[in-house]
């Protein structure tokens, strides 16, 4: 896994959680627009997702509206896609990285594992001075969480519809 070894050191950011839903139920709020745009982005950001082609070699194009009116368009491009396994995407815009998302059945729960590597520790630095990306992971992190306890029936409702 990227991060493990010695040369990433310094230049990531990894959050992992248990987090209390089935790991069908996790993928699904982190592969559809329907229900990522609820819960991505620092904490009271809304999204506007224009595409978003979940597999190798897909993009994904959303809008992220801060609580003040600024709007940052971002552009991720998906690198690799695992089905129920792992999501590695990188971000194109503001600033550069590449994320790998890792998701594992625990019984009825799914731990998660994110990490976000940067190109270099400076650069990691400057991203989290200039963006709070650090600071984003987490609260992005929370609103999953949220999102997924606030939205259990109404998730599983819809897949039996």
């Amino acid at each position: 896994m990227p991060g493990e070894n010695n040369s990433d050191t310094g230049k990531e950011l990894i959050f992992s959680r248990m987090l209390d839903a089935p790991l069908e139920q996790v993928w699904k709020v982190w592969t559809s627009p329907e229900h990522i745009q609820h819960w991505w982005g620092p904490n009271g950001f809304k999204n506007t997702i224009t595409k978003m082609d979940v597999r190798s070699g897909g993009e994904w194009h959303l809008i992220m509206h801060d609580p003040n009116g600024s709007d940052y368009h971002q552009r991720c491009l998906f690198r690799e896609i695992v089905k129920y396994k792992k999501i590695v995407y990188e971000q194109l815009t503001q600033f550069r990285y590449v994320a790998t998302v890792e998701f594992e059945r625990k019984g009825n729960k799914t731990l998660i594992r994110w990490q976000m590597l940067f190109e270099s520790r400076e650069y990691m630095i400057e991203a989290a001075k200039a963006y709070k990306v650090d600071e984003g992971l987490i609260q992005t992190a929370e609103r999953l969480i949220s999102y997924l306890s606030r939205s259990n029936n109404k998730i599983n409702k819809d897949e039996n519809n």
